[in-house]
C-alpha cells in the first residue's frame, strides 16, 4: 500500500497555525460575535472595513480538564496542630480568602483578558454572517458593466479595416534593407572589380578566369536579392483597440435622514445601521464611491458624517427640502452620465401633508430619472402620510423601493430584501 503525504501550503505567518486559529474562532464564536457587534456600534461608516482587536475574558476560555483521582482506600498521616483534633469540622474561610480565583489582589497581580486581532476578511465574514450576503452579490447592480473602446498601439494581426498602411510599408522597407545590405555591398564591390578587369588590354587568361568567377558570383547575389519579398506578413501592422470600463466604477450614495423632534436616538440608530450596510454593499461593486450626508428638519443641510449622526439640531419636518438639496448637488457635482447615483432615505414618516405633493414631484421629475436605485426606510411600523405618498411613486418607478422597520433585528432581512436580484427566491 502506497503511503500518501498531504502537505498544507497555505500561507501562514511564523509560529502560527491556520488550523488552530480556525478551531479557536469556531469554539468561541459567540464571544467574537458580541465583540464585533460592540465594535460596529462605535465605528464610522468609512472605518467599518478594517480589522479589530478582540478581548475575551480569561474565565470564558476555561475548559473542563480530566484528572486522575486517588482511587482505592489509602491511609495517610498528616501533620497535626494544637487547634483541631480528628473528626473536627473546619469552617470555610470568610471573605473569599483561600480561593484560587484570577481576580487582581492588592499587590497588583492578576490575569488580563485574552486579546487577539481579527483580520479584515475575518471581521467582515463575521459581520455578514446574519446577512446572507451571497444573495446580495448576485444582484443586478453588479451585472451592469459598461465599456469603451480606444486605441492601444499596434498589433501583428487584425482585421483588414484596421490595417495601418504607412506603418506596414515602413516595416517592409526596413526588413528589405536589413536583409539585403550585405549582399548589395558585396555586389557593388564585385561590379566595380569586373569593370576594371574589362578595361585591361590583352588576353590575360588569369584576368579572364577571375572575371568569369566574378560574373557568376554577381548572378548569385542578384538572384538572392530578387528572392527578398517586397512585403511579408510579418510587416503588416494593425491598429489595436482595447475595451476598458467607462467611469461606471464611480458611484455616489446620498444618505438622507430626518432629524426632526420625533426622531429619537433609537430611530437614528436604526437609520445608521441601514446606511452602514448600504455603504458596505456599494463598496464591493465600485472602486470609487462618494458619500453625501444630508440631514433635514424644516431645512436641509449637507453635513459631515459626524454631524450626520451626532448633531443635536432639531425642528419640524419638511422632507422636500432634503430632496431638493439632493437634486441640486447632483446637478452641480454628479452628472448622471458619469456617476452611478444611489439614494437612501430614513425617516419616521411624519411630514406636513401640504409638502407631500412637492416630494412626489421631485422624485418623479428630478431624482428617480437620475438614480440607479433609491430606497426609503421608515423606522416606525405604522404607515404615515409620507409612506402613503411614496407608495404612489413606487407604483410607477421600479428603481424606487420602500420598507418599514421598527426593531434592530429587522434591519438585516429588510436590507437583504431590498437588494435581492429580481427572480430570486425570497
Amino acid at each position: 500500500m502506497a503511503l500518501q503525504q498531504i502537505i498544507d501550503r497555505r500561507a501562514a505567518g511564523k509560529n502560527k497555525s491556520i488550523g488552530n486559529r480556525e478551531r479557536f474562532l469556531r469554539r468561541h464564536q459567540e464571544q467574537i460575535r458580541e465583540a464585533v457587534r460592540r465594535a460596529v456600534q462605535g465605528r464610522s461608516i468609512r472605518d467599518l472595513e478594517r480589522g479589530e482587536e478582540i478581548h475575551i475574558p480569561r474565565k470564558d476560555l476555561s475548559e473542563p480538564v480530566l484528572e486522575h483521582g486517588p482511587g482505592g482506600v489509602r491511609d495517610l498521616v498528616h501533620t497535626g496542630n494544637r487547634d483541631y483534633l480528628t473528626g473536627d469540622h473546619i469552617e470555610r474561610p470568610k471573605g473569599g480568602q483561600g480561593g484560587s480565583g484570577s481576580q487582581a489582589s492588592d499587590s497588583g497581580e492578576g490575569e488580563d483578558d485574552f486579546v487577539f486581532s481579527l483580520s479584515k476578511e475575518e471581521f467582515m465574514q463575521i459581520f455578514f454572517e446574519d446577512l446572507a450576503l451571497p444573495h446580495l452579490v448576485r444582484t443586478q447592480l453588479a451585472e451592469m458593466p459598461e465599456y469603451r473602446s480606444h486605441r492601444a498601439g499596434y498589433t501583428s494581426d487584425g482585421t483588414p479595416n484596421n490595417l495601418h498602411v504607412l506603418r506596414s510599408m515602413r516595416g517592409a522597407l526596413g526588413r528589405r534593407i536589413a536583409l539585403g545590405t550585405a549582399s548589395r555591398r558585396e555586389l557593388q564591390a564585385l561590379e566595380e572589380r569586373a569593370t576594371e578587369l574589362r578595361r585591361q588590354p590583352g588576353e590575360d587568361p588569369v584576368a579572364r578566369q577571375e572575371l568569369a568567377e566574378i560574373e557568376a558570383r554577381i548572378a548569385v547575389l542578384k538572384a538572392r536579392l530578387g528572392l527578398i519579398p517586397f512585403i511579408d506578413p510579418i510587416d503588416l501592422k494593425f491598429r489595436s483597440r482595447v475595451r476598458t470600463p467607462v467611469p461606471t466604477a464611480k458611484a455616489v450614495m446620498f444618505c438622507l435622514m430626518d432629524v426632526s423632534g420625533s426622531m429619537d436616538e433609537q430611530r437614528k440608530e436604526l437609520s445608521k445601521r441601514f446606511f452602514i450596510l448600504l455603504y458596505l454593499f456599494l463598496t464591493r461593486h465600485y472602486e470609487k464611491i462618494d458619500l453625501v450626508f444630508i440631514r433635514h428638519h424644516t431645512q436641509a443641510q449637507e453635513v459631515s458624517e459626524e454631524d450626520f449622526f451626532h448633531a443635536r439640531e432639531t425642528g419640524g419636518t419638511v422632507v422636500s427640502s432634503a430632496l431638493e438639496l439632493m437634486a441640486n448637488i447632483i446637478q452641480e457635482r454628479y452628472p448622471s452620465g458619469e456617476w452611478n447615483i444611489y439614494g437612501a432615505q430614513a425617516s419616521d414618516g411624519d411630514n406636513w401633508e401640504s409638502d407631500d405633493p412637492a416630494c412626489q414631484r421631485l422624485l418623479h421629475e428630478a431624482l428617480l430619472p437620475a438614480c440607479r436605485y433609491f430606497a426609503y426606510v421608515q423606522v416606525v411600523d405604522e404607515p404615515k402620510n409620507l409612506w402613503r405618498a411614496y407608495e404612489e411613486v413606487a407604483a410607477t418607478h421600479r428603481n424606487f423601493a420602500l420598507r418599514r422597520v421598527s426593531d434592530a433585528s429587522q434591519i438585516f432581512p429588510v436590507f437583504r430584501d431590498l437588494f435581492k436580484r429580481e427572480g430570486a427566491t425570497r
